[in-house]
């Protein structure tokens, strides 16, 4: 069920994303018309019944607050070369959903790319971490701060958090954080892997998905992930540079996985930009 339903959500993401790669570098969108827009595409679902919370859509210096909620008060214009995070979910009939996306607007900065790619390195190590059974989430959480610890930097908040099943998408016990946690990660367990980096003032990052706890075939006794949430994660923001070879791979088996589950569930113009934006690097 959760399969299935991150399927449709990726492709009503998707459909926002190019949306939103179209509208965007024009100038004259705004926080609470791109959140309006992400809720239509969802609507479209005849599985969907809610939204699982309210959605983070944030510009610019809104960003850098982890948890900001849009108001008519608060509402930015997204600028043209900067960084727009939204972080959004959907209830389905068979799943729950979370999904954060930070998108390059126009042309950003140096400082942004090498932060957005450091989150997408620790996003990338959690992701592929293979650890033994009893494992709590608290041992696994500085996996993912690495890359930024690497250079003096951190986030202050967990690493992720357990989500239910048409439920909250906040249910433990499972979690991700520096908080010491005893309930270890057993298969089936549903968790997000959300690292992010934020700058008070300027700009947020957050790259977001839930994964699934799996046995590790190659070893008995050892667990592992499987991602479930399937869209496209934002090239023009990444410093190839700091990647490694395995991070590159993993990256483009990523990509092509999107590509291939998602393209039959859009439309033709949606599914001729899925094939750029997922394209290996």
């Amino acid at each position: 069920g959760a399969r299935a339903a991150h399927r449709r959500d990726g492709a009503a993401v998707s459909k926002f994303l190019r949306w939103l790669s179209i509208e965007a570098p024009k100038g004259g969108l705004d926080e609470i018309k791109a959140a309006d827009r992400l809720a239509d595409f969802r609507r479209g679902n005849e599985m969907f019944r809610d939204f699982s919370f309210d959605s983070i859509s944030a510009a610019g210096p809104n960003g850098a607050i982890c948890h900001y909620k849009v108001t008519p008060e608060s509402n930015r214009p997204i600028p043209v070369d900067s960084l727009f995070l939204i972080d959004s979910g959907g209830q389905y009939l068979d799943g729950t959903t979370d999904i954060t996306r930070t998108i390059a607007v126009g042309k950003v900065s140096a400082e942004m790319k090498d932060r957005f790619t450091r989150v997408l390195k620790g996003h990338i190590a959690l992701a592929t971490t293979r650890f033994p059974k009893g494992t709590t989430g608290s041992a696994l959480d500085a996996i993912a701060r690495r890359p930024l610890w690497e250079i003096g930097l951190d986030y202050d908040h967990g690493t992720g958090h357990g989500v239910g099943s048409y439920l909250s998408v906040h249910e433990g016990p499972q979690r991700i954080s520096k908080m010491p946690n005893r309930v270890a990660l057993e298969v089936g367990m549903i968790i997000s892997n959300e690292p992010g980096y934020y700058k008070d003032g300027e700009y947020g990052i957050r790259i977001e998905n839930l994964v699934t706890v799996i046995p590790d075939h190659e070893q008995p006794d050892w667990l592992c992930f499987e991602t479930l949430t399937l869209a496209p994660i934002d090239l023009e923001a990444i410093d190839r540079s700091l990647l490694t070879p395995v991070e590159v791979a993993w990256l483009n088996a990523y990509h092509a996985r999107v590509r291939e589950t998602l393209t039959p569930m859009v439309d033709k113009e949606t599914a001729k930009w899925l094939q750029d934006v997922t394209r290996p690097i």
